[in-house]
């Protein structure tokens, strides 16, 4: 590879809420490179703050960078946009990105295994948690629950 090339495309990386975006992307698909920002709630970004949905997200100067973050710390969005809604410790309404998305969904899961409910039992034995069938699926985690293989006994 050419290395004025590799310097063109370093260059052309934003970095927003500790996440690189590329630069030639538009603001309302960049946004959702971000963990935890849906389409939807990257369209509620771009309106709320009247930034163009087409505009390049390397054009975007600091007040508007600031801005997107700052919205994104407020919460001040509808209820059906947010990924945490009636949080069952605080009650309260929330929308969790990057680091705090991962840590909460880990304490969710060693939360459900710890009281032992449904899917905390399927979690621990790594069997699917929503469902699925397991006689035809998700072999490689561990033994599956339907079909076995019979040895034959080699006699002379």
């Amino acid at each position: 590879m050419d290395p004025r090339k590799q310097d063109q495309r370093e260059e052309s990386l934003f970095r927003l809420m500790g996440t690189d975006i590329p630069g030639e992307l538009s603001v309302y698909a960049g946004l959702t490179r971000i963990k935890g920002i849906s389409w939807s709630l990257s369209n509620a970004i771009c309106k709320l703050l009247g930034i163009p949905k087409n505009k390049k997200i390397l054009t975007l100067n600091e007040k508007e960078t600031e801005s997107i973050a700052e919205i994104l710390k407020s919460n001040k969005f509808p209820s059906f946009l947010l990924n945490r809604k009636k949080d069952p410790e605080s009650g309260q309404d929330r929308h969790l990105i990057m680091t705090e998305l991962d840590l909460q969904r880990e304490f969710d899961i060693r939360k459900m295994k710890k009281i032992k409910s449904y899917k905390g039992i399927r979690h621990s034995q790594g069997q699917p948690v929503r469902g699925q069938r397991t006689r035809s699926h998700f072999r490689a985690k561990g033994p599956s629950v339907g079909v076995k293989r019979v040895k034959v006994s080699a006699k002379k």
